[in-house]
């Protein structure tokens, strides 16, 4: 079983980063929250904590070994316990890991649904049972410290937990997770204004779509 990676990172999408780990390069699959954090490490060595399973099932005939990858060990833990609540598969966890993993756990030891509820892909009922499966077992990942490989500094911290915040609020408002992440790439990648809140990024969005 591969528990970690260390490697280049050579190419960076939507929902996988490819690490170059010679003579092999590796398709990672990641959260949305840890892409933001690779941004500005492409072509550099990274390394990621690492999980596999089998996508498929032999009934379609077609079963897939995958990699998913995290930037602690801690992360990697959290998304193994998020994973035992009922209807909370890999791919639909994965997706909805757009808040740092102890903000997602400060919820549910806080019992938030509504915060929960607004993950990608979690709705109320979702939310519900998350916080019944895991409410006991959540408050160390509340009180994780910074990883090892999140930017240091409050701005940047303050930058990435922006996005992941307008990230959520733009699918909720039904856009795709595509979509989405090309909107605030482009507006941030234009503007080197710093946006107070998710609100106002929003609204500059909105404005450069016109």
């Amino acid at each position: 079983m591969i528990v970690k990676i260390t490697g280049k990172l050579v190419e960076l999408y939507d929902a996988c980063a490819i690490i170059e780990a010679s003579p092999f390069e590796y398709e990672t699959l990641i959260p949305e929250f840890t892409r933001r954090q690779l941004q500005s490490q492409i072509n550099q060595t990274v390394s990621l904590f690492t999980i596999e399973y089998i996508d498929g099932s032999l009934n379609q005939g077609r079963l897939t070994p995958r990699l998913i990858g995290f930037l602690s060990k801690v992360e990697r833990e959290f998304f193994d316990l998020f994973c035992t609540v009922d209807g909370l598969g890999a791919k639909k966890a994965l997706r909805a890991m757009v808040r740092p993993v102890r903000e997602i756990a400060a919820a549910i030891e806080e019992q938030d649904v509504k915060f929960l509820s607004q993950l990608p892909g979690i709705g109320a009922a979702t939310a519900e049972r998350i916080v019944a499966k895991l409410r006991r077992k959540a408050p160390k990942f509340a009180l994780m410290p910074q990883g090892p490989n999140e930017p240091q500094g409050t701005g940047q911290e303050q930058e990435l937990d922006l996005v992941a915040e307008t990230f959520a609020a733009l699918v909720s408002l039904g856009h795709s997770e595509t979509e989405a992440r090309k909107m605030i790439d482009a507006v941030l990648g234009q503007s080197k204004k710093k946006f107070k809140d998710s609100s106002e990024l929003i609204q500059a969005i909105y404005l450069n779509n016109r």
